[in-house]
């Protein structure tokens, strides 16, 4: 592997943030029609709300429930069967109307029936001047926040028992049709504030990294964070891309990571002493009739953020971004770390050959690799992509088509071919430690060979995991 660029972490002042500017030049921007306003509307309370474990890798739920108990919001539904003390709770208060499983009696969904009462748990004020790292632990994971703190290496559930190098914070999300950071901490800034105090509480004062865009002022004012401005494409805003490009991991290193407004859910909890699972997110598409921002509570019904009745034949929902999100139906319910919901055109109707097949001219057509002359546009063209794969899989093949959106220092093919081998030694020399599926999402759109890249990412991790016990 060729040597990392060495950027040794120094403590910056916000207001010397130029001083410290990383450019990432690999990436790529897919400009999808449908961005979402910066009108940020209050969504509707539902009927059900739902916490699903297939959510939380590296997970197996054990229930604290049975169907019929009332609770409220804070209550304990189920935990981690491994680590105990991550514990998942209610987002609101009413009624376990059902618990949905799968094959070999997997928990796939707990349903709560709202009662609109929204009563809700009380927790014990923190006071941070007298709190030390094992009683913040003790903290979060009684008020069921270890569930939103995400472990590198492994990008998996975040084990308690373990203390992290640092913990990384992306202040942007460079997703296509993402939310913007700054509408979604709008006037949560003492919240979030309070959130990263609690954090340096866990790992010491110069250990919370947190990565902005340059011209962000989102986090100006923000005391006890170490920042960064990251800038390029897409996936500048990835929290793996940051680390690498600051603080790399090696062996045997463990850091953790946060969503910003998970941060400041996390500060208002230990403020106020109720269970906050606020969600403000962005509900976008080519196939939306008003993209916006929406607020929201965790684990709501996916059909009071998308309006209208949607024709869910020729308009796929996906909960979280296009790149790495799920399909999910109108009935369906929020992902339980996902900030997006996207309507994109299905993709199953039949292409005429000469006009939208591949003899087209593709005047429409968005392209990385400059297939069709549409990137000879002015970059503010947007389009409408559809969920049409173009082909079926193929020879897996070495093309060169990852090394350009892949702002790693690793050689990304190479790696999956020995993951695909089992080679464990290969995997680790290659930099598996660094990565996460996320990461190799803008792999998976440009691969001609169709593979299903960011599937065998995860199966390497969850082997390796398993394979060092």
């Amino acid at each position: 592997m060729r040597p990392r660029p060495n950027f040794a972490p120094r403590k910056v002042n916000l207001r010397e943030l130029m001083s410290r500017t990383i450019r990432i030049k690999k990436g790529a921007d897919i400009r999808l029609k449908g961005r979402p306003s910066r009108q940020v509307e209050a969504g509707s309370a539902t009927a059900t709300y739902a916490v699903q474990p297939p959510n939380y890798l590296g997970i197996v739920p054990k229930l604290e429930v049975k169907e019929g108990a009332a609770v409220q919001a804070g209550s304990i539904l189920f935990h981690s069967k491994e680590h105990p003390s991550v514990k998942f709770l209610s987002p609101v208060s009413g009624t376990v109307s059902r618990v949905l499983r799968g094959e070999k009696r997997r928990i796939l969904s707990v349903v709560i029936d709202a009662d609109g009462k929204g009563e809700s748990r009380t927790f014990e004020k923190i006071n941070l001047a007298t709190c030390d790292a094992q009683r913040m632990k003790e903290a979060m994971a009684e008020r069921g926040f270890f569930p939103f703190v995400e472990q590198r290496p492994f990008a998996t559930v975040a084990n308690p028992e373990i203390h992290p190098r640092s913990i990384h914070v992306s202040g942007f999300d460079s997703a296509p049709l993402a939310p913007d950071m700054e509408l979604v901490l709008a006037g949560r800034e003492e919240a979030f504030q309070f959130g990263i105090k609690a954090l340096q509480c866990l790992v010491g004062n110069d250990a919370i990294q947190v990565g902005i865009q340059p011209g962000q002022s989102t986090f100006d004012g923000i005391e006890g964070v170490e920042t960064t401005i990251f800038d390029g494409p897409h996936p500048s805003g990835n929290v793996g891309v940051q680390i690498h490009h600051t603080t790399p991991i090696n062996k045997g290193e463990t850091v953790w990571t946060m969503h910003a407004e998970d941060v400041a859910n996390l500060g208002e909890t230990l403020q106020t002493g109720t269970y906050c699972a606020k969600r403000t997110i962005s509900v976008a598409g080519s196939e939306h009739a008003s993209p916006k921002h929406m607020t929201t509570t965790l684990g709501c019904e996916v059909q009071s953020l998308t309006g209208d009745p949607i024709d869910e034949e020729s308009v796929r929902i996906i909960s979280g971004n296009p790149l790495t999100g799920a399909r999910t139906e109108a009935s369906g319910h929020l992902g339980g770390l996902h900030h997006q919901i996207c309507l994109l055109p299905e993709g199953n109707k039949p292409k005429f050959l000469l006009a939208d097949g591949w003899l087209g001219l593709g005047l429409d057509k968005f392209s990385l690799s400059k297939s069709y002359p549409t990137w000879l546009l002015p970059k503010t063209k947007e389009f409408a992509m559809d969920t049409c794969n173009n082909g079926e899989e193929r020879a897996f093949v070495v093309t060169g088509q990852y090394e350009p959106v892949f702002p790693f220092d690793i050689y990304p093919v190479q790696l999956l071919k020995s993951i695909l081998a089992n080679d464990i030694d290969a995997m680790e020399k290659l930099g598996i430690y660094e990565v996460a599926p996320e990461d190799f999402a803008l792999c998976e759109y440009a691969c001609t060979s169709k593979i299903a890249v960011q599937s065998i990412v995860r199966e390497g991790l969850d082997r390796l995991m398993k394979e060092l016990g």
